[in-house]
C-alpha cells in the first residue's frame, strides 16, 4: 500500500511524456534522475532502540511517499536518498554519525529522538552549517543555544507541561476535584529532570501537594523500590515521565502490588501512548492518561499511514507520524529552496509555513528554531485502544477519571 501525500504526481506523468525527448538530451536526463541525500539519525541499538526503530519507520515511509509522488520537482524530480545513522542510544554515537553523514554529502539531517542525542548531534551539525531537524527531543535547551541550523518541529517540554497542567486542572475540576496529592516519577536525564522541575514549580499553584519526586536511571531493571515509595506516600495521582521500558515496568509492578491511585497522568511518557504497551500489558495500561505527541486523526494521510504500519505487523507510536512529518518539512524546504545548498535550505526552513504534515498543529512558524505551531494532545488507554481526550475539538472519547476501583 502506498500512502498518498499532498505532493502532486504531475511530474511523473510529465516525465513519461517527455521520455523520447530526454533521450536526445542526456544532460536533462541526468538532472531528472539525480538524488538528494538526507540523513536520518535514530538510536536503533542500545536502550532506546525500540523508539529509534519506530522513528525510522516514519522517515522511510515519508521518503517513499515523496519519491513516489515525483521527488523534488524544483530539482527536476530528484529523488531523496536516505543516509541512515545509528546513534547507538548515546550522544557520542549521534555525533559520530553526523560526522559521517557530513562526509557523505547530506543536505540535512532529521531525528535523534532523545534530548541528549539531539543536543550533541545538532551541535556537531552546526559546525558545518548543516540543517538539523529534531524529531522528538523535548529539552528546551536544544533551541535556546542560538544555533541557526537547528529546528524543532514538535513542542518542547515547556509547552507540553503548560498544556498538561491546564488539562489536568480541567480534568480534576470537572470530576469534582478528587485529586489533591501527587508523586512525580521521572527519568534522571535532561528530559525527565527538566520536566520534573517545571512540575514542582507549577503544580502547587493549581492546588496540588507534591508528596515526593522520585528519579530513576535509564535503563532501569527493577521498579520495586519506586513502587514501594509510591505505596508509602499513597498519592491521589502518579505523574510519570519516563521512556518505554521503565514506565512499562513501573506500571506492571504497581499492578502486581495492587497500588491503585485515582489516576496515572503521564507527561511525555514513552509507553502511555503506545499500542505495544496496550497489547502486551493491557491490564496495567488501563485508564493511563498521557500528554504527548500524537498524529492528527482528522487527516486522511495520517490514518492511511497508520493502517499501513499496522498491516505490516508494527505498532503505531508517535515517533512514526513525527518523523514522517519532519522528513516532509525538510523535503518542502529543499523544494522551495530549489537547491541542495545547505545555506539555502536553512533559509527555507527558517521561513517555512509547511502545512503538509500529519500532526495536530497550528500554522508552522519558526522562532529561534522552535515551531510555534507545535502542540501536544492528551490520550487515555480505554480497553484495547488509545483515545484522544483533549483537545475537545477532535477528541474521540471522554476521560475516565477517577479510574474505576
Amino acid at each position: 500500500m502506498t500512502v498518498k501525500t499532498e505532493i502532486s504526481r504531475r511530474a511523473i506523468l510529465a516525465g513519461t511524456a517527455a521520455g523520447t525527448a530526454a533521450l536526445a538530451m542526456p544532460g536533462v536526463l541526468r538532472a531528472q534522475t539525480r538524488t538528494v541525500k538526507i540523513g536520518i539519525l535514530q538510536p536503533v541499538t542500545g536502550a532506546l532502540a525500540y523508539d529509534g526503530q519506530q522513528g525510522q519507520i516514519g522517515a522511510e515511509a515519508a521518503i517513499k511517499a515523496i519519491n513516489d509522488a515525483g521527488g523534488i520537482k524544483s530539482l527536476g524530480g530528484a529523488k531523496l536518498e536516505m543516509v541512515f545513522g545509528d546513534a547507538r542510544s548515546t550522544p557520542e554515537g549521534g555525533t559520530a554519525e553526523v560526522e559521517r553523514m557530513q562526509a557523505e554529502g547530506v543536505v540535512g539531517i532529521v531525528g535523534g529522538f532523545a534530548s541528549p542525542i539531539c543536543l550533541a548531534a545538532s551541535q556537531a551539525a552546526a559546525r558545518y552549517d548543516l540543517p538539523y531537524i529534531v524529531d522528538v527531543g523535548v529539552a528546551d535547551s536544544i533551541v535556546t543555544r542560538g544555533l541557526k541550523n537547528t529546528f524543532r518541529f514538535g513542542p518542547g517540554f515547556g509547552m507540553v507541561t503548560k498544556t498538561a497542567l491546564a488539562n489536568l486542572a480541567k480534568l480534576n475540576e470537572e470530576a469534582g476535584k478528587p485529586a489533591k496529592t501527587v508523586v512525580l516519577v521521572h527519568e534522571d536525564g535532561l528530559f525527565g529532570s527538566g520536566l520534573a522541575k517545571l512540575m514542582q514549580a507549577e503544580l502547587p499553584k493549581l492546588g496540588f501537594e507534591i508528596l515526593d519526586t522520585i528519579a530513576h536511571p535509564t535503563p532501569a531493571r527493577d521498579m520495586s523500590n519506586i513502587a514501594l515509595q509510591i505505596r508509602s506516600k499513597n498519592p491521589d495521582l502518579v505523574i510519570p515521565s519516563s521512556y518505554y521500558g521503565e514506565f512499562a515496568l513501573l506500571a506492571r509492578t504497581m499492578q502486581q502490588q495492587r497500588i491503585r491511585p485515582k489516576g496515572i497522568y503521564a507527561v511525555l511518557n514513552g509507553a502511555a501512548s503506545n499500542y505495544r504497551f496496550v497489547k502486551e500489558f493491557n491490564e496495567a495500561a488501563q485508564f493511563v492518561m498521557d500528554c504527548n505527541h500524537w498524529h492528527d486523526p482528522r487527516k486522511p494521510v495520517a490514518e492511511a499511514l497508520r493502517k499501513q504500519v499496522e498491516a505490516s505487523g508494527k505498532f503505531w507510536t508517535y515517533n512514526i507520524p513525527l518523523n514522517y512529518s519532519c522528513v516532509g518539512l525538510l523535503a518542502d524546504a529543499i523544494e522551495r529552496a530549489g537547491s541542495a545548498d545547505k545555506a539555502k535550505v536553512t533559509e527555507a526552513l527558517a521561513a517555512s509555513t509547511y502545512a503538509g504534515h500529519i500532526m495536530p498543529y497550528g500554522p508552522t512558524k519558526f522562532v529561534d528554531g522552535q515551531n510555534q505551531g507545535g502542540a501536544p494532545v492528551n490520550t487515555q488507554v480505554q480497553g484495547n485502544d488509545i483515545k484522544v481526550i483533549f483537545p475537545t475539538d477532535f477528541a474521540d472519547a471522554k476521560p475516565v477519571f477517577p479510574r474505576p476501583a
